[in-house]
């Protein structure tokens, strides 16, 4: 049976749109289907279903709730912010409430999808597969719905009915064959306000009759049926009149996968905040192991219109991500684009390392590719940060904390990394940060060293940094400063003298390192921000 948690519907739509007044006894009791309040009917059995109080003020619900419970109901929906809240607790069934101007339509819609049901009109790409059997058996031969890009969207599958290759290969591959004949059949079709009579377009095919199917003036489609002869006398009218119906379920469907959109947006940025309930995410995302991904325009790049770029940018993640795992998990947060990646199969240690690489390898290729589409669409620098892999939804936070990381430490000559790529700079910008909020992490002989050189021209921080980096090894040091041996502990020995530094004592080298590479940003790309004064 088809249906959801009721603390995963809530998690779906959730407020503002749907307000809980009430809670059910069981949050974790499914919920399978939305009806509307008929006064006219009573109340059929229907465990599990939530009805809406249409026509019942919400102050006078009362009744209702007591009935929705003796129905098995999983609750009642009512119009305003009085409805019987007791009523509903004592009887273990949720209250929900939307605002007075919300249309009953409006809600049957958003909870009929977010349950996993169709609305009790029907809606759908599916229904259009009836829809033309339906015209095909009355109008006599073959038909195809299309959308406004050829792509077949439903046909039918009467027997008997006589078709041309160019149909088969259609159906076989859901696209009408590209090519200027074509084209110009289509063009013909949306340039005409009723049924068109189109020749074949090879020697052996049928001729067709097609007609435009539009909502508004907007194009939405086409109908097309194969001309065998034996099309019927009115099969125009049909035709005409199958387009209009088509229309209609057109529209429902697009409705429905804005709110499917919608709602996995909502879903997303619940999961990235860290708020969503991770037991329903996985069953309406279908990923449980995943990691995040940020996608950002270079910050120091001039962009004279930054937020239509990034909805720009965000398109196109969106359609990659779609194209690689036949679904996607983006939105956009605060100028950046995230996205969920899923990593199927076992996590930490019982992840093979192999497996994790190749996780990692396939994660950065996509990045990459995304990075390289963008750059050259939108015409910016654009970056591209991999979190780490958690193997529970609840944790995505984790892994949208550690791109954000990653972000901060990219630049042009490296646009796209991996946390783990990149964890020990991460870990000192960290440390750096924590440093310099506390004082006693920031006070030592660091200062002093700056302080000499900036008062006599010597060098003795980065001296120091370089002989920390290279393990005490004052002919490496050396070798990085590009100085003589002698020249570099001369230095060395200057600043413990002068400065009163114990070079003896590993603890103090440990601190002074540290200081020097994390609060001075000396020796490493830790340092993002301008060093203190001395």
């Amino acid at each position: 049976m088809d249906g959801c948690t009721f603390s995963g519907l809530m998690n779906v739509v959730g407020s503002p749109t749907l307000r809980l007044q009430a809670a059910p006894a069981d949050p974790s009791a499914l919920v399978t289907e939305v009806l509307l309040y008929d006064p006219h009917a009573p109340l059929s059995h229907a465990p599990g279903a939530l009805l809406l109080a249409v026509g019942v003020r919400a102050a006078a619900a009362g009744p209702l709730v007591r009935d929705a419970a003796q129905a098995g109901m999983a609750g009642v929906v009512v119009r305003g912010a009085d409805g019987p809240v007791g009523e509903a607790e004592a009887r273990g069934v949720a209250l929900l409430a939307v605002d007075e101007e919300t249309a009953w339509h409006h809600v049957h819609l958003l909870l009929a999808s977010a349950i996993g049901t169709r609305s009790a009109h029907g809606g759908g790409l599916g229904d259009l597969f009836a829809l033309a059997d339906a015209i095909a058996a009355a109008a006599g031969g073959a038909v195809s719905v299309e959308d406004p890009r050829q792509r077949v969207l439903a046909y039918s599958t009467v027997p008997g009915q006589p078709v041309d290759e160019e149909r088969r290969q259609g159906i076989l591959g859901l696209q009408v064959p590209d090519d200027v004949e074509n084209s110009e059949q289509v063009r013909l079709v949306f340039a005409s306000d009723g049924p068109v009579r189109l020749p074949p377009l090879t020697p052996h095919g049928l001729p067709r009759l097609a007609v435009a199917v539009r909502a508004g003036g907007e194009p939405l489609g086409s109908v097309w049926a194969v001309d065998g002869g034996t099309l019927a006398g009115d099969a125009e009218e049909t035709l005409a009149q199958g387009a209009s119906t088509a229309a209609l379920l057109l529209l429902r469907a697009r409705a429905a996968q804005e709110l499917a959109h919608h709602q996995n947006t909502d879903l997303v940025r619940r999961l990235l905040n860290g708020t969503a309930d991770a037991r329903a995410a996985a069953h309406r995302l279908g990923w449980d192991t995943v990691r995040v991904a940020a996608f950002a325009i270079d910050s120091a790049a001039s962009v004279p219109d930054a937020e239509r770029t990034s909805l720009r940018l965000l398109d196109v993640v969106r359609l990659q991500c779609e194209a690689r795992y036949g679904r996607q998990a983006c939105v956009l947060l605060d100028g950046v684009v995230y996205g969920l990646l899923p990593a199927p199969g076992k996590h930490g240690g019982g992840r093979a390392p192999q497996e994790r690489s190749a996780i990692d390898r396939r994660h950065r290729q996509l990045a990459e590719d995304i990075v390289r589409r963008a750059d050259r669409s939108l015409r910016v620098p654009v970056r591209a940060a991999l979190g780490e892999v958690v193997s529970h939804l609840g944790e995505v936070a984790d892994s949208r904390a550690d791109a954000d990381l990653v972000l901060r430490l990219l630049h042009d000559a490296l646009p796209v990394a991996v946390i783990d790529e990149v964890r020990p700079r991460a870990t000192l910008l960290l440390l750096s940060e924590v440093m310099r909020e506390q004082r006693v992490l920031r006070a030592g002989a660091w200062r002093r060293v700056l302080a000499a050189d900036l008062d006599h021209g010597s060098d003795y921080a980065r001296t120091l940094v370089a002989w920390f980096d290279a393990g005490c090894d004052v002919a490496r040091a050396a070798k990085e400063l590009s100085v003589h041996p002698n020249t570099c502990r001369y230095r060395l020995r200057q600043a413990g003298r002068q400065l009163g530094i114990n070079l003896d004592d590993p603890d103090e080298r440990l601190v002074l390192w540290l200081q020097l590479r994390a609060l001075a940003g000396l020796g490493g790309a830790a340092g993002t921000a301008d060093p203190p004064p001395p």
